[in-house]
């Protein structure tokens, strides 16, 4: 036998070694069809699929982050008030309550009443209403996104929180570390984040020398503020120009519709909680947890809300929104709206729209007619006739506007809105912040951004669709098999 043959068998049995032990290792805690995606890819490119694997195998972050999340978790469990504190329980649905238990052992935040909750579109707007609130603040005001800018849009915001740190509120503020570096603008948004004397900290940082290190794309893609825990934003929105400052972007016209929530009530101190715990992640410094009984008085009328926040991502052990997720689409009888710009929906949230649009739910999907990226946007295009064949109606918001609210809507009175999109990265590798919200007339408020998407988009038809160029089809499936890859 010459060396060649010798090399050659060597090399088979050194790849099947590899292929049996990457099905032990793969197979475990992980989705079938995320075992099923890297096994191919160790079958037909090993030394790649072997170094992807070292670098974003791993789902989980590092202990010590996992075990602050359980001990500031653990330290919110010990606050009592919860079901008793709501404002309208007689008015929920039949199956709710059990939903806001589950929600609540998963996140250990209560639904609590008595909350206005007011909807904002306007990208400038949704700014102009957290500056006014800033300028009002007296003790606090607390700032995450997962992208956080210093530009010509975002220059008020930024003045704000020099005006108020000037007057000795103390602020604070998190951004992604990674998305900082991606982004055009860090080194000018720290300088002036520096200057103002605003404490910052970087989310999740990717500093290996330093023993600061997990998976690069597990990363904290929330947007919340908070003032004086008394007024609380949050939803799809980051801190940066609707062009995101990228020439790609500016080229083609590209702009990004958002949706954020103001809240003002119980909740806030809830969503605050969220920041308490990144920022002790990121600090080490545990912020005073706001423990005051909820009281209700007066204020349980129908212009006030129940509320209820959900923190997700990977240092909790369940993918907490995606079981509510689930769990809501089920429940729906009437109607089912969902807004996702980022539509690569796992196994049971594809289930969830099939079974409950056979069961006869109107359900719909509102997504982009244009992407920014490119392996998502065509991923989430092989998903779309399977929804049409199963009677989910589609629609594309039409180009040059980016989609990008993250939010969905169960009958007449039970909506989510948050910084989760509806697909595998945001239920499993990014850290997201949801907002439980009951009440007819904030639905119904919901309702209407709804309505202005359907105006503004085109709807799908399975034959239309069916119809597009068969490398479109090549492109979309290739990419769906890339997103399995977790």
């Amino acid at each position: 036998m010459m060396d060649g043959e010798v090399l050659a068998i060597l090399l088979l049995i050194a790849h099947g070694v590899l292929v049996i032990l990457a099905a032990v290792v793969v197979s475990a805690n992980r989705r079938p069809s995320a075992a099923i995606a890297w096994l191919l890819a160790v079958v037909f490119l090993p030394v790649l699929a072997l170094v992807a694997f070292l670098l974003v195998g791993r789902t989980t972050l590092p202990p010590r982050r996992r075990a602050d999340q359980a001990f500031v978790t653990a330290r919110m469990r010990e606050r009592v008030p919860s079901l008793a504190a709501v404002g309208h329980r007689d008015e929920w649905p039949d199956w709710l309550p059990g939903i806001v238990a589950m929600t609540e052992r998963l996140g250990a935040l209560p639904m609590v009443g008595g909350n206005t909750v007011d909807l904002i579109e306007d990208y400038i707007g949704s700014f102009d209403a957290m500056i006014a609130e800033i300028d009002r603040a007296q003790r606090f005001v607390h700032v995450e996104f997962y992208i956080l800018v210093l530009d010509d849009t975002t220059r008020p915001f930024f003045d704000a929180l020099a005006r108020a740190a000037e007057r000795g509120v103390d602020v604070r503020v998190l951004s992604d570390h990674l998305a900082g570096f991606m982004n055009p603008g860090r080194k000018a948004t720290m300088r002036f984040l520096a200057a103002h004397r605003i404490h910052w900290h970087g989310m999740l940082p990717l500093r290996p020398l330093r023993g600061q290190w997990q998976r690069p794309d597990l990363r904290n893609h929330r947007k919340l503020v908070v003032v004086d825990g008394l007024v609380g934003f949050t939803g799809s929105q980051n801190l940066v120009d609707a062009s995101y400052n990228k020439r790609k972007n500016l080229s083609r016209g590209l702009h990004w519709l958002e949706l954020m929530v103001r809240i003002e009530g119980p909740a806030v101190r809830e969503l605050d909680a969220v920041f308490v715990t990144d920022w002790f992640s990121e600090s080490r410094e545990l912020l005073p947890i706001d423990e005051t009984p909820v009281t209700l008085g007066a204020a349980a009328d129908g212009r006030r809300f129940d509320v209820q926040v959900l923190p997700s991502g990977p240092s909790f052990d369940a993918e907490n929104n995606l079981k509510l997720f689930a769990a809501l689409l089920h429940k729906a009888e009437r109607r089912i709206s969902i807004t996702s710009p980022y539509f690569v929906p796992e196994e049971s949230i594809m289930l969830a729209l099939a079974t409950a649009a056979a069961r006869g739910v109107e359900v719909e999907l509102f997504a982009s007619e244009v992407g920014d990226q490119a392996l998502v946007y065509h991923a989430q295009r092989s998903y779309y006739e399977a929804l049409l064949r199963s009677g989910v109606r589609v629609y594309l918001y039409r180009s040059p506007t980016v989609l990008h609210s993250k939010h969905f809507s169960i009958d007449d009175d039970v909506a989510i809105i948050g910084s989760s999109n509806m697909d595998i990265r945001s239920f499993s590798l990014n850290m997201e912040v949801s907002v439980l919200v009951h009440g007819r007339e904030a639905v119904d408020r919901l309702r209407a951004v709804e309505d202005h998407y359907r105006a503004q988009s085109s709807e799908l038809s399975l034959t239309e669709w069916r119809a597009r160029p068969v490398l479109g089809r090549i492109a979309d499936n290739a990419a769906r098999l890339t997103s399995a890859l977790q």
